[in-house]
């Protein structure tokens, strides 16, 4: 592996872990402390913020998707062809 590679290679795992540890942070210390009116948050919360991210994954796999099979059997050459016309 080359220098310049492995350079970034450690600098976006370090943005990786700062990352995830900030997080962390967050999401430990959402409703922990009451001096804000903060409140922890139920099941409901939960369950709102599970469907929300599975649903969110879905769509954008989806469209994805959609994006793939749409170039692959040539839906999009008729926008593309025209361009090549006016030239």
């Amino acid at each position: 592996m080359e220098r310049k590679s492995l350079i970034l290679v450690v600098v976006l795992v370090a943005l990786l872990v700062v990352a995830v540890g900030f997080s962390i942070h967050v999401w430990t210390s959402v409703g922990a402390d009451d001096s804000q009116g903060g409140e922890a948050m139920n099941g409901n919360g939960y369950a709102a913020l599970i469907l929300g991210g599975i649903g969110t994954l879905a769509l954008g796999g989806g469209l994805m998707a959609l994006m793939f099979f749409s170039s692959r059997r040539g839906y999009d050459d008729a926008a593309d062809l025209k361009h090549h016309l006016d030239e």
